[in-house]
């Protein structure tokens, strides 16, 4: 049977999932050249793509034109009108499941998210590494006829800055570490007073760069940056694509369970993960980030770990799990990686 020639790539949110998608769908096109890939996603994420050739990305209004039944039946008639064979749905979720319900007659092959597996490993019943997202998603080409090598990845160069860019950070003249302190849910948060210890030291010889989005963000990493030299928050000045490439230029990102780590991760930048109440062995962990980048919460003090896949369910006195890890042990960890 003849391989797909033109495929649809759905991943709808979040951010972090979405990132995650971008050097599995890379691999695809730098091993096959000759497809063509349209992505559907929001509007918001097109720049995760940008530097990977021969795709598109198709836009999913998915909270106004194409909302509800109606809106997805129109989604589908646009799709079809772009001759696509084959469906890649790294999401399966209601809406695209509706959609391919629309799409009938077009290959459509959905992802195992390994969600037993995954209720084991929170219930307690094991405890090991389970497949990793991108494996998950690997494995949907797979069933296309698309064999993917994840191993020896590919990342863009790093982008030249711009002026905007380096009114806000200044001019490189040390090495610049990248911290995003925040996450969806509070059990996945370093607790601030410690990222503040971290923050202080690491300030000291580097040039540490603060991510962060809401309203609520915003104001903390601004006055982290007014009380310490040698540190600057970028959060709510500069839009997804200048953060790209202002993460491209970074050395190392400390980030949380969370979707900044996977930006910096598709960029191949090196990121040194804090784990809370969720652990790797759900298979989040950033692409191509070794074992040693993970730092983890004290399992014999909160045995229970990982209480949920995403972080929002935990038993009484876990919210801070994440405290047992030492603001001084990822300070080391991050000056021993930084200067190797």
């Amino acid at each position: 049977m003849p391989k797909p020639e033109h495929i649809l790539v759905i991943r709808l949110s979040a951010m972090g999932d979405v990132a995650m998608t971008v050097p599995v769908i890379r691999a695809l096109v730098n091993k096959y050249p000759n497809v063509k890939v349209t992505v559907l996603t929001r509007p918001f994420f097109a720049p995760m793509f940008r530097d990977i050739q021969n795709i598109r990305v198709y836009a999913a209004d998915v909270e106004k034109e194409h909302k509800g039944i109606l809106g997805l039946f129109k989604l589908s008639k646009e799709l079809k009108k772009l001759n696509i064979d084959a469906i890649a749905d790294l999401h399966n979720v209601l809406r695209t499941k509706i959609l391919k319900l629309f799409l009938i007659g077009i290959k459509f092959v959905q992802i195992n998210k390994g969600r037993k597996e995954k209720r084991a490993l929170t219930s307690g019943q094991i405890f090991h590494q389970l497949k990793t997202t991108h494996e998950r998603y690997a494995d949907v080409f797979e069933k296309l006829g698309f064999s993917l090598e994840l191993s020896k990845p590919e990342f863009p160069e790093k982008v030249a800055l711009n002026k905007d860019i380096l009114n806000i950070t200044g001019n490189k003249t040390s090495k610049w570490i990248g911290i995003a302190p925040f996450a969806s849910h509070s059990s996945k948060m370093y607790p601030l007073p410690l990222m503040e210890q971290v923050i202080e030291s690491l300030s000291k010889n580097y040039r540490v760069i603060l991510f962060g989005g809401g309203h609520n963000e915003v104001a903390i990493l601004n006055s982290l940056e007014n009380k310490f030299e040698n540190v600057v928050s970028v959060a709510g000045k500069l839009n997804l694509e200048k953060e790209l490439d202002l993460i491209s230029n970074l050395d190392i990102m400390l980030s949380m369970d969370s979707g900044n780590g996977h930006l910096a991760a598709m960029m191949g930048t090196k990121v040194v993960s804090i784990w809370g109440v969720t652990h790797p062995y759900t298979g989040f962990v950033p692409f191509n980030q070794p074992e040693e980048f993970q730092m983890l919460s004290d399992r014999t003090q909160y045995p229970l770990i990982p209480t949920s896949v995403y972080g929002n369910k935990y038993p009484k006195g876990y919210e801070n799990a994440s405290g047992s890890i030492s603001p001084d042990s990822i300070v080391s960890k991050i000056e021993k990686i930084i200067s190797s």
